[in-house]
């Protein structure tokens, strides 16, 4: 074969497979239109006779599904082509219309035809799927609708009663018989063959059980025994290790129990009931051993770690209750498994179901009683005769216990009357709320414990404020599992999540939880960056320059505002969020609360004067307004003083830009003290003015440059009056200057025998004979 005859034949191959392919591709979307053609015309078969079964119906759902969405990604297919296209069109300009209309140029009208083709070619398949996920999606709404109505239905199906006498009887008969058939296989201990197995596997048996038994009897025993040598050697953490040795209080006697099903098994003796019986201990173990162990961690004897700090004997009783109820549950389990293998009547479920019904819902009650007494004790008691103001907790607590009394009243009353799946509906669905919100705290106070160990801060961590935040994390965590105890179905939540996950439109602008998250996240990191950036200039540079405090502040608050702004802007951008279609409602509202908000805006603007222009810093003594004070903090809303009484005034700061202000220490601390002073008429001007400049130059705060000055003043009604005036070195200690002033002049004038006058009145009456008149002498 020569080369070219080579070329050529692989020029047709390569041919053969672009077209092949090419046809395949076309071919794959019209098969799959067709399957779900047929599918969903079963499907609207099925929902309009309305009598398939629950597991067919999830069958047929869950193939909806999958087709909705492969529909819903072929929704936004080419989506960014299509608003190119339309983006060109628009650029185009409208095409004319009437028949006066001008033409527009045959190139013009080429590319606009073409434009229009290619979009047309576009939006074929993005409407079709959009048809048909519409399609899809009501016929999952329409599945969904059916299995609700029919779990509504079964709820309020009546059963026979539980206390009528005529069921008795035939129920404990077919409980005795099918105990009686459930664990010896007879064939089995007449087999030769079986009775050789259990020879060989006597061994592991034996061994099994014996280590099963140790492991059930003696693990928890160990566990405490843990504990105790680590709060003995004062162990770092303890809070945390106390966590995980609890943990092994479930894992230990768990392992038991495996131990133990597996040992029955190896024996061949079982029959199927014991079998399916035994195989189900493993799992009933978890539950008994979860909820006991929820039940210390919530209700433990120790005060430090009880997670509800009710009385010693409070918490013993509910840790007793709570273990009744496991028990009881774990044997209603069992029995009803039992009787399922020989498909018993509804009045012997009932009959054989009720007292487990009833014991559940006494302890259940009783530990109602016991959470409603509940008293948190961070509980603020105001006034002796009022109530106590009622915290989170309590509340929330207390709340649980009404309901589980309600709960524990309700129940059997509906179980007797015939309700028994309502009755199930309710008790059993509470009892694991309750255990499901106790597994929370307990895990919220591990979190709390680990963030101890880590921060340094022990036992005071439980009070801060990230582990509060990881409690509120895990209870989201949890919700999904609270709606499937409460009798949602997975598809309920995935349809949940499904709509969720789409997002909400905010104009033409669809956010997801994506956007939300991406936001978050690029907010975050801005923030960190700001706010280290701050530490940084706080602690390291700032420091080392001449800025004083006040423009310090100034500063780091500047840059905290623009990384912030910055920060936000980025996690808009980065989020892929267009608010363009806002912008007319944005302004619309911006007028209004312009109006509304003109004062807080007012302040806002000069608050950044403030920092910018720095006419007061912190520290300064500042009087404005009639207050007089120390300035300690400066906001982009409001200015806060401390006055001498040691109170906080909040002055806006717009008072401060347009009001007058007196800056005591603005620059300097120089300031001028003036004390006045009278002496009695007859006393030397000259001498008293000499004594009163040696007192002022006596002072140390009084500076030397200007030096003080005595001034005299005037002729007063009752003395001659002096003044005493001088600058300080730091005018914040005017007041004791002063004071110490007043002090040296008392001692002075007293050794100099100068006078200090006070005001004296002569009273003279006009007709003091009537007085004598009028007092008989």
């Amino acid at each position: 074969m020569t080369i070219k005859m080579r070329a050529f034949f692989a020029g047709f191959c390569l041919s053969f497979w672009i077209f092949a392919g090419a046809a395949l591709a076309q071919d794959e979307p019209l098969q799959e239109i067709n399957q779900w053609s047929e599918v969903a015309a079963d499907a609207e078969a099925v929902v309009d006779a309305g009598t398939s079964s629950d597991a067919v119906l999830e069958t047929l759902r869950a193939r909806i599904v999958a087709f909705r969405a492969e529909f819903d990604a072929a929704r936004n297919a080419n989506a960014d082509r299509i608003a190119i296209l339309r983006e060109q069109i628009n650029a185009l300009g409208p095409a004319p219309e009437g028949e006066n209309a001008v033409p527009e140029a045959p190139a013009l009208a080429a590319t606009r035809e073409s434009l229009e083709e290619q979009l047309d070619a576009l939006l074929a398949p993005v409407q079709i799927a959009e048809r048909n996920y519409l399609r899809a999606d009501g016929l999952v709404r329409q599945i969904d609708q059916i299995i609700r109505d029919r779990q509504t239905e079964k709820l309020l199906t009546t059963t026979p009663s539980p206390l009528n006498p005529i069921h008795w009887a035939p129920a404990l008969r077919d409980l005795k018989q099918a105990f009686g058939s459930m664990l010896i296989d007879q064939s089995a201990i007449n087999n030769a063959q079986k009775l050789t197995n259990f020879r060989e596997n006597l061994p592991l048996v034996f061994f099994a059980t014996l280590l099963g038994l140790l492991l059930l009897l003696r693990g928890r025993r160990w566990a405490i025994m843990l504990v105790s040598g680590l709060r003995k050697q004062q162990a770092r953490g303890l809070g945390i290790w106390r966590f995980v040795v609890s943990l092994l209080r479930i894992i230990l006697p768990l392992g038991g129990l495996l131990l133990l099903a597996m040992a029955a098994r190896q024996t061949g003796f079982l029959g199927v009931r014991g079998t399916e019986v035994v195989t189900l201990l493993p799992v009933l173990g978890v539950v008994i051993l979860g909820f006991r162990w929820v039940s210390e961690r919530v209700f433990s004897r120790d005060d430090e770690e009880a997670l509800l700090l009710l009385p010693p004997a409070q918490r013993n009783r509910a840790r007793f209750f709570v273990n009744g109820i496991t028990v009881v549950m774990i044997v209603s389990i069992i029995t009803r498994k039992v009787l399922s293998f020989d498909l018993p009547s509804d009045a012997t479920t009932a009959v054989v179901s009720f007292p487990f019904a009833v014991l559940i819902s006494f302890a259940l009650f009783r530990i109602g009683q016991i959470l409603r007494s509940f008293q948190d004790a961070e509980e603020e008691i105001t006034d002796p005769e009022t109530p106590a103001r009622s915290t989170t907790l309590a509340r929330i607590v207390r709340s649980l216990g009404i309901g589980a009394m309600a709960v524990g009243i309700i129940s059997p009353l509906l179980f007797a009357f015939g309700y028994q799946d309502l009755s199930d509906a309710i008790l059993r669905p509470f009892v694991t709320t309750l255990v499901v919100l106790g597994l929370v705290m307990a895990l919220q106070r591990f979190s709390a414990d680990v963030y101890g160990a880590i921060t340094g801060e022990g036992i005071a961590a439980r009070e801060a404020l990230l582990p509060v935040f990881f409690g509120f994390i895990l209870l989201l965590l949890a919700t999904p599992a609270l709606a499937l105890i409460w009798g949602a179905r997975v598809t309920d939540l995935t349809e949940l999540w499904t709509s969720f996950a789409g997002g909400f439109a905010v104009g033409d602008t669809r956010i997801s939880p994506t956007n939300l998250l991406t936001f978050a996240i690029i907010f975050s990191i801005g923030y960190l960056l700001t706010r280290l950036l701050q530490g940084t200039l706080r602690s390291n540079v700032l420091p080392k320059t001449q800025i004083d405090i006040g423009g310090q502040n100034a500063l780091l608050s500047g840059l905290g505002y623009i990384g912030i702004f910055l920060a936000a802007l980025a996690a808009i951008t980065g989020a892929g969020i267009d608010l363009s279609s806002l912008a007319i409602v944005a302004g619309a509202l911006s007028v209004g609360i312009g109006f509304g908000l003109q004062n807080i805006v007012s302040n806002f603007v000069s608050g950044i004067i403030l920092l910018i222009e720095r006419p007061i810093s912190e520290g300064d003594w500042i009087e404005v307004g009639g207050q007089s004070g120390y300035v300690r903090d400066i906001s982009v809303r409001s200015t806060r003083i401390e006055t001498f009484d040691r109170t906080d005034v909040i002055v806006p700061n717009a008072d401060l830009v347009s009001g007058t202000v007196t800056n005591f220490t603005r620059g300097n601390t120089v300031g001028r003290v003036i004390v006045a002073v009278g002496v009695a008429y007859g006393t030397d001007t000259k001498r008293v003015e000499g004594i009163l400049r040696e007192i002022a130059e006596e002072q140390p705060m009084v500076l030397a440059s200007p030096p003080p000055t005595v001034l005299f003043m005037s002729f007063g009604a009752d003395a001659l009056e002096f003044e005493v005036r001088a600058f300080l070195r730091d005018v914040n200690w005017m007041l004791q200057v002063k004071s110490d002033i007043n002090h040296a002049i008392a001692k002075r004038f007293g050794e100099e025998n100068i006078e200090v006058p006070f005001a004296q009145r002569d009273i003279w009456l006009r007709n003091p004979e009537a007085l004598k008149l009028d007092t008989g002498t």
